[in-house]
């Protein structure tokens, strides 16, 4: 079974033909934009399942299609390369391997159902159009960011990835809140990915050659120096912090909830979140060339899985439930691909696709019903919206790691992973177990169990009891792609149920790297003890949520007066938003560099271009003279000058 490359090629080029056919063609008519979208998106997918056919029928081993040449500056001019110029060749090519496969699968998995799910709760919008022309071009950036084989056009597409993320989050741009988000998304991510191209020029410099599977056989080779390896790999790993929402550049994410929910679910699922772990894992046998590297992705992965995980515990919107619990998640993926667990990583990128996809969409069907996201006004929709809750319930279990259900198996190979690596990270992840049931079930309980609260006066067109009418269940249009997400958010664990480290999704990600790094990474066999302990404690936080939030055994308000301080700290999320606008931006780094900025352009810049002026001016002052039209200075000066003339040559005939 072979992929031919005009069908790779068209997984990419059909949602960029899809938004400039919104663009140029089908803006007036919205539907029809909504299906032009979900066409190209549906026959994207089936060529990314043609795809992974293809890699699976050749055992793993990457499918390399032809190479072509973007840009040459010195290669073919003789004379720049004896003068040492710029010699570079800038090629892009496709390479689809096991991980750019799977990845495929993903992102145009979730981004189906995404636009499906989103001609219900986008009905009615005056932007219809522009968010489906918004939606082809981010799903089309990151698809652009797996299949190429360069890592320069790794970082074009990352940035468009970016410019995508700031369109759709700030889609209601007249609310001043969805605006201020989009900005902070698109300048917090910026910073990570300074260190991002740094990373890349710097490793230009010392190679030749932005080729992605020749950097991984240099790594591995030792062919490079250890302190430029790791420069480069701590570069790439900026950039992910960013991209992935890491601490300390995580406090985007929670903003970027003022996006449409459908837009929340593409981005916390498939598309700018994991591309972060996508990097790392893509250039993850440069990781392994730097113990350093790897122990930084490890530490900062654990710390913000159980950060963030510390906030979900006491946000009120349902939302940022889910974005923090994303920003945790991440970590987890993070901290396994740090000790090692290559494979865990990707496993758990893969299920936690589907289950928060799931979560995401369901909040949106709440949402859809009760007007609000502040689950202080929900409860009792359980009955109302039977359809919506089952699939929740679904994907919570699921992220709670809950045996059998998909997230139990991958978050177990991670724990393997960490236990047989570092000890204090497999107690940070255990930790986190216990928290991510708690906050998850918390959701649960508050959102779908008890009475009714009364929602609030919905923005897009929500039917509650605001309106002298009870919440109901969604339209089959939201509610499909629900019970569809519910499947795989169930069942996909068991692609990789691990045995004895010989698991299928293991076989076909090793084939992406070279054989020295498939050879180091870590393949810890299922762990029973492991296992049962980490589910007791997911069981203990349910419990735990259970007994507050739905048998009221214990009033959440009495334990947050015993937590005092503590609690106000997490809930004021660690005083991070604070940090960044008062002191980095208001008041401290941003003035900072603006006045050093401005003292060097008042007195370095204009001082050389004023002082060059008046040097000009004051020498045509002092020589003005030589142009009197005096004929009479004229001679003297001629004269003068051959009497100088004169006295040279008879020095210079003695000597």
């Amino acid at each position: 079974m072979t992929v031919p490359e005009g069908v790779v090629w068209a997984i990419f080029l059909l949602p960029v033909a899809a938004m400039l056919a919104i663009t140029f063609g089908t803006k007036p008519y919205p539907r029809l934009s909504g299906y032009v979208t979900i066409g190209a998106v549906g026959l994207a997918w089936l060529f990314a399942l043609w795809t992974l056919g293809a890699v699976i029928h050749s055992g793993g081993r990457p499918l390399d299609f032809a190479t072509y040449h973007w840009l040459r500056i010195g290669t073919d001019n003789q004379v720049l390369r004896n003068l040492g110029g710029p010699n570079l060749d800038l090629t892009v090519g496709l390479r689809i391997d096991g991980l750019s496969a799977i990845m495929l699968v993903i992102v145009t998995s979730i981004s189906l159902f995404v636009q499906v799910y989103s001609q219900g709760y986008m009905h009615g919008d005056g932007g219809y159009s522009r968010y489906y022309a918004y939606m082809s071009l981010f799903t089309a950036a990151m698809l652009g960011l797996v299949i190429v084989n360069s890592i320069i056009f790794v970082y074009v597409f990352w940035e468009l990835v970016g410019l995508g993320s700031y369109l759709l989050i700030g889609f209601w741009f007249q609310k001043e809140s969805a605006a201020n988000a989009a900005k902070k998304a698109f300048l917090t991510t910026r910073l990570g990915d300074i260190g991002f191209l740094l990373g890349i020029l710097l490793i230009w410099t010392k190679t030749d050659t932005f080729n992605i599977p020749l950097l991984q056989s240099l790594a591995q080779q030792h062919q490079i120096s250890q302190g430029v390896i790791t420069l480069f790999a701590l570069g790439l790993f900026a950039g992910a912090i960013g991209k992935s929402a890491q601490f300390p550049l995580h406090v985007w994410l929670p903003d970027a909830m003022e996006g449409p929910t459908p837009v929340s679910a593409l981005i916390h699922a498939a598309t700018m979140v994991a591309a972060g772990v996508y990097l790392v894992a893509r250039m993850f046998p440069v990781f392994q060339a730097s113990s350093e590297a790897m122990h930084t992705v490890a530490y900062i992965g654990g710390f913000t899985a159980i950060f963030a995980a510390s906030m979900a515990m006491v946000m009120t919107d349902i939302k940022r439930v889910l974005a923090y619990s994303t920003i945790s998640q991440l970590g987890y993926m993070m901290l396994a691909l740090g000790v090692g667990g290559y494979v865990a990583a990707i496993f758990h990128l893969l299920t936690h696709a589907f289950f928060k996809a799931l979560l995401f969409l369901g909040s949106g069907s709440v949402n859809h019903a009760t007007g609000t996201f502040d689950m202080r006004k929900m409860g009792g929709l359980r009955r109302l919206m039977p359809v919506t809750y089952a699939t929740f319930l679904v994907g919570a279990l699921s992220l709670s790691g809950v045996v059998p259900f998909a997230g139990f198996w991958s978050k177990d190979e991670i724990l393997a992973n960490a236990w047989g690596d570092n000890k204090l990270l497999w107690a940070v992840a255990m930790a986190v177990v216990f928290m991510t049931a708690f906050y998850t079930f918390r959701a649960v309980f508050l959102t779908f169990e008890g009475q009714y609260r009364g929602g609030e006066p919905a923005e897009h067109g929500a039917v509650h009891d605001a309106q002298g009418r009870a919440p109901h269940e969604s339209p089959l249009v939201m509610a499909l792609p629900l019970l569809v997400l519910a499947v795989p958010a169930a069942l996909i664990g068991f692609v990789n149920v691990p045995t004895h480290g010989t698991e299928a999704l293991a076989h076909l990600l090793e084939g992406a790297l070279p054989a020295q790094a498939a050879g180091a990474i870590r393949h810890d066999s299922f762990n029973i003890a492991l296992a049962a302990l980490s589910t007791l404690l997911a069981l203990l936080g349910i419990g735990l949520a259970y007994a507050v939030y739905e048998a009221k055994a214990v009033r959440a308000e009495d334990l947050r007066k015993v937590w005092g301080p503590v609690a106000t700290l997490v809930e004021r999320k660690y005083y991070m938003d604070e940090l960044y606008e008062r002191v980095a931006v208001r008041d401290g780094l941003y003035r900072g560099v603006c006045a050093a900025a401005q003292w060097f352009d008042t007195h370095v810049v204009d001082f050389s271009v004023n002082g060059a002026g008046s040097l000009t001016r004051r020498s045509g002052d002092a020589l003005r003279w030589l142009q009197s039209g005096s004929v009479q200075a004229y001679g003297t000066v001629g004269f003068a000058g051959l009497v100088a003339a004169a006295f040279l040559m008879l020095v210079l005939l003695e000597r």
